[in-house]
């Protein structure tokens, strides 16, 4: 097997991506393990994740760390934040905030299996609902589909410590379905200016169409 180590936690298994699992023999959505040298691996599909997505096409600046705390918002079943929980790894922490009650309750599972993984059910447009259940952060990683994905990261900014990364991935259709997506990603770009400055910008196709992905980090 040919093993290559992308970033922290982050590896390529023969060509495919992969994390180190924190809960063994475990499967999260029904994805591959494979066992190297006394380690299991967990193979991560692009086609499942938007981080996984924008690894696979060429992201550059990875930065989420072992023992790194992560605010996750939009958090569905766990697929994604499963392989950041795996990256994190035990003396991390992943607040996984979420607002369907259904993909909740599949969500409470994967945690069960992951002492580092605290499922919160609410809504990311309301961060006072759980200022008190989440610490300061080295990262945010925000995955929801609203109108208002911009003015969400923004509001959630603070909880981010000074110089963090957030990790966002905008989805066009869900803002403006009339406009073009370029002209969205611009527009929402720019209501997060005074909060962030642009790290890195990929484009997720063909693993996800009309999304553009995006490294901040917070302003000092």
């Amino acid at each position: 097997m040919d093993i290559v180590r992308l970033f922290d936690g982050v590896y390529s298994l023969d060509g495919k991506l992969a994390t180190l699992s924190l809960a063994g023999g475990v499967k999260v959505y029904g994805e591959e393990h494979r066992s190297y040298q006394g380690k299991e691996y967990r193979l991560w599909n692009p086609y499942r994740s938007k981080l996984g997505a924008a690894i696979m096409n060429g992201m550059r600046n990875e930065n989420i760390r072992e023992g790194d705390s992560v605010l996750y918002l939009g958090a569905a079943t766990g697929t994604t934040s499963s392989h950041v929980s795996d990256i994190v790894g035990k003396r991390g922490i992943v607040y996984c905030v979420e607002l369907s009650e259904r993909n909740m309750r599949d969500l409470i599972k994967v945690c069960e299996n992951r002492a580092n993984m605290l499922p919160i059910l609410g809504d990311a447009r309301d961060t006072d609902a759980y200022s008190d259940m989440v610490d300061m952060c080295d990262i945010i990683y925000q995955d929801v589909s609203s109108p208002e994905q911009a003015k969400i990261l923004r509001d959630n900014a603070r909880f981010l410590k000074r110089g963090g990364y957030a990790y966002f991935a905008i989805k066009s259709q869900s803002i403006d379905i009339k406009r073009s997506p370029e002209h969205t990603f611009k527009r929402a770009l720019e209501q997060l200016d005074e909060v962030f400055e642009i790290v890195e910008e990929v484009r997720i196709e063909p693993y996800h169409k009309l999304h553009l992905f995006v490294v901040l980090r917070k302003r000092g």
